[in-house]
């Protein structure tokens, strides 16, 4: 039997716990896991492929969220324990929050942070205690985004997505509203609009030069992950046999239909992730397997980065979550079964 590119490329290591996130530092030479029992887990970009070099680091009592930080070479966690943590490389903590709600989502720019809890989002810069702005919401934050340059933060919520300025100095908020469960959100690269996922197993948009409606329908199970290609032609999700691509372009989604790549009958996607410099994506499985898959063309090549099973028979799990490295040498994923593996995508092997 053909060994898979995990075995070939990679390393793998099983936890104790389900795998909240996976990250990549801002500088790319540091790789990061978070299980949902607060253990990060931090691998050097030289070291990936050296399981046993993988350092564990207690962080939360029960973690929820996780992003990437401000500074080139930290990243940001959030959990049950009502702190946020700022977690240098080299495994240093820094709480940065300490309240009495969950944080149940992150995000981060160079520049500023937020993250929220219950209804409520904190803006703050970079490595700060302090709020800048503190934004009520009309319910629950499902989703949290900067977009690409940093000036808006996004919030989805019950009935819609606020979208507030962050140097803004007051609290005003456009609101982008449609009726129902809003369950996560997403930020075209170049701020042409917002999209988010629905209850409903559909997802809504809104094309931000004039608040116009889009939905886009026909999955059979709610979408879980999406994400736009690094031009923001395609929109990667989620929730079907295959991932599902919407087409951004050429008066696009709404009238287009979309693309579907790498299907496994039987089996449903749980996770897209899109490739920083060129048009793949990175598609994870409810069984554990990963596939990298090219968008584009009638003769798509599809790329197994691991089978389902490890050998033995054992099964990793849904992946809950992948990611690549700023130029897209690496590619880390986590699954349920408390699997973190990663592959190296580079020409040196």
């Amino acid at each position: 039997m053909t060994k898979s590119l995990l075995e070939t490329r990679g390393a793998e290591r099983c936890f104790e716990a389900p795998i909240v996130g996976v990250q990549v530092s801002r500088d790319g030479q540091t790789l990061a896991a978070l299980t949902i029992d607060g253990d990060a887990v931090l691998m050097a970009r030289e070291t990936m492929r050296q399981s046993d070099e993988w350092r564990v680091v207690s962080v939360h009592d029960g973690a929820l969220s996780f992003a990437q930080g401000c500074g080139e070479d930290s990243f940001l966690s959030g959990g049950e324990d009502g702190r946020v943590v700022s977690l240098a490389a080299d495994g240093t903590a820094t709480e940065l929050h300490k309240g009495r709600g969950w944080i149940d989502c992150l995000a981060s720019t160079s520049t500023h942070y937020a993250f929220s809890c219950k209804k409520q989002v904190s803006l703050r810069e970079a490595g700060g205690t302090e709020d800048l702005k503190s934004l009520e919401h009309p319910s629950a934050i499902s989703g949290l985004a900067f977009d690409a340059k940093g000036r808006r933060l996004a919030a989805s919520h019950y009935n819609g997505v606020s979208l507030w300025f962050v140097q803004s100095k007051d609290a005003n908020v456009h609101s982008l509203t449609w009726k129902g469960s809003h369950t996560g959100l997403c930020m075209h690269p170049g701020g042409e609009a917002v999209v988010t996922s629905m209850q409903e197993n559909e997802l809504h948009g809104w094309r931000l030069s004039d608040g116009h409606n889009m939905r886009m329908s026909g999955y059979p199970r709610k979408i879980g992950s999406m994400d736009f290609t690094r031009k923001g032609r395609w929109l990667a999700t989620s929730g079907a046999d295959a991932a599902v691509l919407w087409p951004f372009f050429g008066g696009g989604p709404m009238g287009k239909a979309p693309m579907e790549l790498a299907r496994l009958p039987g089996l449903f996607t749980t996770v897209v992730k899109t490739h920083p410099t060129d048009d793949i994506v990175a598609i994870g499985f409810e069984d554990g397997t990963v596939l990298l898959a090219e968008v584009g063309g009638d003769e798509g090549r599809i790329l197994p980065m691991c089978n389902g099973q490890r050998s033995g028979g054992v099964n990793r799990g849904a992946v809950t979550s992948l990611t690549f490295t700023p130029q897209g040498g690496a590619l880390i994923f986590g699954t349920e079964e408390g699997y973190v593996g990663v592959v190296d995508l580079s020409a040196h092997g």
